[in-house]
């Protein structure tokens, strides 16, 4: 039944890519979907990209495991400021802009917002190296479920899942991965509420879990009753880290931006805005809250031997066949929605930012598009080797980096980009100071950990503070330096002034 349930959907995500090749004819339509994508599309994209097996593997476990029932909080946040305040913040004028400057892609956004290609060279090259090793993260959730669930070699589930996403988004580009994305979507609210259902009802329902959760003490954490099933959990201060990185990383991350270049109108970004926030609640909410029972199965967990990644498999191990096959789907659904995002990102800054505009200014749409087919083929393919060494190896420094890399493209991109979207203050020198900050910082932290404050020797919390940085440094470099070219920052601002013709009940705040 797990088998023919997994062809199935495999069947279905093909398909779908082959339908939408009619929407890859050119850079536009490949990339963003012809800018036609409606809210349901667009929010449901946002969030199954934002949402991957890193999270209801790796983190629901990890923080669940550290912060109790706590952990939740992490999905609150990741709903209200990760996606609520996201959309409302940047949603309507990176639309807005970005069509106004014909921009694609984030390095695109920079170099014709301050007139710079340098700018769009260096977020390129930031995006390049820090995009891979987040992808090839990507992988490491899949590997204890389909330990569990099947009985094959986790090779193959990685080969699997790179193909299967290299041909729908080839295929049909960025329109494909946001209807697949929709399918993924809801697989995913169905699977979370039926596993949290499940996992509590083996232990004897919700007030029988969080009775048994009170009474779990851990010495090597503290000696406090209840702990892990307090408001704030053991340690609220680290758990704000992780609120922070996991839920305003997401303004800076150029994956997650691209959805708002893509919606149809502004109308479309009142309804995605609810949407997305819905889903989040739903998925990240449900998945922390889930990690947050972990201690219950702390009789079947050795963490020192198996890490933290062995948590939410353990818990998920006792259910029934049915349920591990939806759990599955749940976890490639999660997966390769997130993969297909960052590969289709990741192809347009190479072959548009950087070898388009500095080496082949003339190339044709059909080639741009081409090249950007082939990029997709190698950024799949590089990241499959780098998991199946960390596999094979045991290489831990691939997996640690999706915190390395999430800090360094959000803690670089954030403050730059928004100030941009408001102020026409924003200079290239403090852009600049924003990325090279945090880079040398995330970097730094992977290089030299324990040299770092004890604070800062998690990549988590060095990530939060590289954007809490970040929100700082560029207004007062912005100050400092010499303001932008007036005539560039106007054109910029210009498109905010275009008069729009709406119906009498938008103007009343009705409907």
């Amino acid at each position: 039944m797990k088998i023919a349930i997994l062809i199935l959907y495999f069947g279905l995500l093909i398909a779908i890519g082959l339908y939408c090749r009619k929407h890859t004819t050119d850079v536009n339509g490949f990339v963003l979907g012809g800018r036609s994508v409606g809210p349901w599309l667009t929010a449901f994209a946002y969030g199954t990209s934002y949402f991957s097996a890193v999270v209801f593997v790796g983190y629901a476990g990890q923080f669940g495991w550290k912060y109790g029932i706590a952990a939740t909080w992490a999905g609150i946040g990741n709903a209200l400021i990760g996606s609520l305040m996201a959309w409302f913040i940047l949603g309507r004028r990176t639309r807005i802009m970005s069509q106004h400057l014909d921009s694609a892609t984030m390095p695109q956004f920079f170099g014709k917002r301050f007139g710079s290609d340098g700018l769009k060279i260096g977020a390129s090259i930031i995006i390049f190296i820090f995009m891979i090793p987040y992808t090839a993260s990507l992988y490491n959730g899949l590997s204890r479920l389909f330990g569990m669930a099947f009985d094959i070699d986790y090779s193959v589930c990685i080969l699997l899942m790179a193909i299967l996403t290299a041909i729908y988004v080839i295929a049909g580009g960025y329109m494909a991965t946001a209807i697949n994305d929709f399918i993924q979507g809801v697989i995913m609210l169905i699977g979370i509420s039926a596993v949290i259902v499940a996992v509590l009802e083996s232990k004897g329902g919700f007030m029988s879990a969080l009775d048994g959760l009170a009474r779990i003490t851990d010495e090597k954490v503290t000696t406090t009753p209840g702990i892990f099933s307090s408001f704030f959990g053991p340690d609220p201060i680290n758990l704000l880290f992780v609120v922070i990185l996991t839920s305003l990383g997401t303004w800076g991350l150029p994956q997650m931006v691209q959805k708002f270049y893509a919606i149809t109108n502004e109308q479309a970004i009142q309804k995605g805005t609810i949407i997305s926030t819905l889903f989040a609640f739903v998925v990240a909410g449900g998945c922390y809250f889930l990690g947050g029972f972990g201690r219950l199965f702390s009789d079947q967990i050795d963490i020192a031997a198996n890490g933290f990644d062995s948590i939410i498999p353990t818990m998920l191990s006792g259910l029934s066949a049915g349920m591990i096959a939806l759990i599955v789907i749940l976890v490639l659904s999660a997966s390769m929605s997130t993969l297909s995002s960052l590969v289709i990102a990741s192809s347009s800054t190479l072959a548009i930012d950087l070898i388009k505009d500095n080496f082949a200014p003339t190339m044709s749409e059909a080639k741009q598009v081409f090249l950007m087919r082939v990029l997709i083929v190698i950024f799949i393919a590089i990241s499959a080797v780098l998991a199946l060494i960390q596999y094979k190896s045991s290489v831990n420094f691939i997996a640690q980096m999706m915190g390395i890399s999430w800090g360094a493209m959000a803690g670089a991109f954030l403050a730059p980009f928004m100030y941009s979207l408001y102020s026409k203050k924003v200079t290239t020198a403090a852009c600049w100071t924003c990325f090279t900050f945090s880079v040398v910082l995330m970097t730094a932290n992977m290089l030299i950990r324990p040299l770092f404050p004890a604070i800062m020797q998690s990549p988590i919390n060095a990530g939060a503070i590289a954007m809490i940085a970040g929100l700082i440094l560029v207004p007062i470099i912005s100050a400092l330096t010499a303001p932008p070219d007036r005539r560039l920052v106007d054109d910029a601002f210009k498109c905010y002034e275009k008069e729009t013709t709406v119906p009498q009940y938008v103007a009343l705040g009705k409907k």
